[in-house]
């Protein structure tokens, strides 16, 4: 049964975009499975799964999103979410966030694999983006200003 229920969660946050436990637990129970939310709990960190930087939805370690319209979203989303300011020297693009929301945030950046940007480094509320200059500096500078607007 649990392996079952299991296979069931895993296809469930594949194809649905799941974003806590009683979700899993409601959606669950409509394909047959009876699942406590200590039982759910344990099956999340048996299977090893996070939440993604973006919305929040449940989905595997490891897992890329290969979708760029959702990678976008992921980096609009994160950026309104935990931008705080952002500076630009030369070509490091500096960018402040509320603690602890400096890596999801780096995360959605490098995924979204912008042309702008070369990688990012990130504390735990600062990141250093490099960009490829100082015009790609600048421009990444703009694009996030504009997303934390929106």
């Amino acid at each position: 049964m649990k392996t079952r229920r299991q296979a069931a969660l895993l296809e469930l946050i594949e194809h649905e975009d799941v974003h806590n436990q009683e979700e899993l637990r409601r959606r669950l129970h409509r394909r047959g499975f009876e699942a406590t939310q200590a039982t759910i709990s344990r099956d999340i960190k048996e299977l090893g799964l996070l939440k993604r930087a973006g919305d929040g939805a449940y989905q595997r370690a490891g897992a890329e999103s290969a979708d760029p319209e959702t990678v976008q979203t992921a980096l609009e989303r994160s950026t309104a979410d935990f931008l705080r300011r952002v500076e630009r020297v030369q070509q490091i693009v500096v960018i402040r966030t509320g603690v602890g929301q400096a890596q999801p945030l780096a995360l959605a950046i490098d995924r979204a694999q912008l042309p702008e940007a070369v990688g990012t480094i990130a504390g735990d509320d600062t990141i250093l983006v490099i960009a490829r200059g100082a015009r790609g500096a600048a421009a990444l500078v703009r694009r996030l200003r504009e997303y934390a607007s929106e």
